[in-house]
């Protein structure tokens, strides 16, 4: 299971309509996730491509009508080593490119690799987590000036391609998508959120028998934690801030954003208020001249014992 999204680039902001996407990222991760969900959206995917040849690719790709996908990790070996003054010759040629990072965490990494019992890339005659130390240094640079960074630690294959199916639609006209991504404490707090609410000072349905088994898509549940006192006030406060902030982001060329929305265990005050957000975030569909469009996505939902 997963967490999920958003580059760090100040100069490079994500724009999921780009031609040519570089996907690379930790073995283990999801690269192959992502390359299959793109295939099935129409893409051409070209996978374990020398760096070398992203240039001859991208002047193809200036001829066709095709969206474009390179898949490029550490298979490579000596080749991935070119990635980087790669990816600098296309920047200093003005041609645009997009790096898509997938990355998790080693022990979720070393999991997978066990369950599928299959030794890790550049392990060697070392453990798996020595190839998986290896490989994060060799990816440390490019991870750095990645567009779009996807932690893919706590999804299954099955939320992972729908967040890379969203993530990739064509059809949106929004100029800021925001994810709203409920999620639960005591799984930690998603490493990828831009904005983080906390909505534990919300009494807990936990407590009550009758609303314990339900979440906070259950109507039931829904109508306590809004009903609760104060959180009208809170939700009408939060979404004048935030468009607010919008403002900021949109001068600042932002394309997505995640804000991440927490309760102790991510099944019913989380889950209710992040739907409850991003139904405002919808109704209101503007700020100023630039559009919103909002998704909820419940990260901990189904996770409790």
């Amino acid at each position: 299971m997963l967490i999920w999204e958003l580059a760090k680039s100040e100069d490079r902001l994500p724009n999921m309509n780009a031609k040519v996407v570089i996907i690379t990222g930790m073995s283990g991760a999801g690269r192959s996730t992502v390359a299959h969900v793109l295939e099935d959206l129409g893409w051409y995917v070209v996978d374990n491509l020398p760096p070398a040849l992203l240039a001859n690719l991208f002047d193809m790709a200036a001829n066709s009508t095709s969206k474009i996908a390179v898949v490029i990790d550490v298979r490579g070996r000596e080749f991935f080593g070119n990635l980087s003054s790669a990816l600098s010759q296309l920047a200093e040629r003005g041609i645009e490119r997009q790096v898509l990072f997938v990355d998790a965490n080693d022990d979720v990494l070393v999991r997978r690799f066990e369950s599928t019992r299959r030794p890790h890339p550049l392990q060697g005659n070392d453990r798996i987590l020595d190839g998986i130390a290896k490989e994060r240094e060799r990816l440390r640079e490019v991870r750095s000036v990645a567009d779009v960074l996807i932690d893919s630690s706590s999804f299954n294959i099955h939320q992972l391609e729908q967040k890379i199916e969203e993530l990739f639609a064509t059809s949106s006209t929004a100029d800021l998508r925001v994810n709203v991504l409920s999620f639960g404490y005591k799984y930690g707090i998603p490493v990828d959120a831009d904005l983080v609410v906390d909505c534990r000072f919300i009494a807990n349905p936990h407590w009550d028998p009758e609303l314990r088994p339900l979440t906070g898509l259950d109507r039931a549940v829904s109508e306590r934690v809004l009903g609760t006192e104060n959180v009208q006030d809170f939700l009408d406060k939060y979404q004048s801030l935030f468009e607010t902030m919008a403002t900021g982001f949109f001068h600042e060329g932002r394309k997505y954003l995640t804000l991440a929305i927490g309760c102790t265990g991510g099944k019913h005050r989380s889950v209710a208020i992040a739907e409850e957000l991003s139904r405002l975030f919808n109704e209101r569909g503007v700020v100023g001249d630039q559009r919103i469009e909002a998704t909820a996505i419940h990260r901990d939902l189904g996770r409790e014992l």
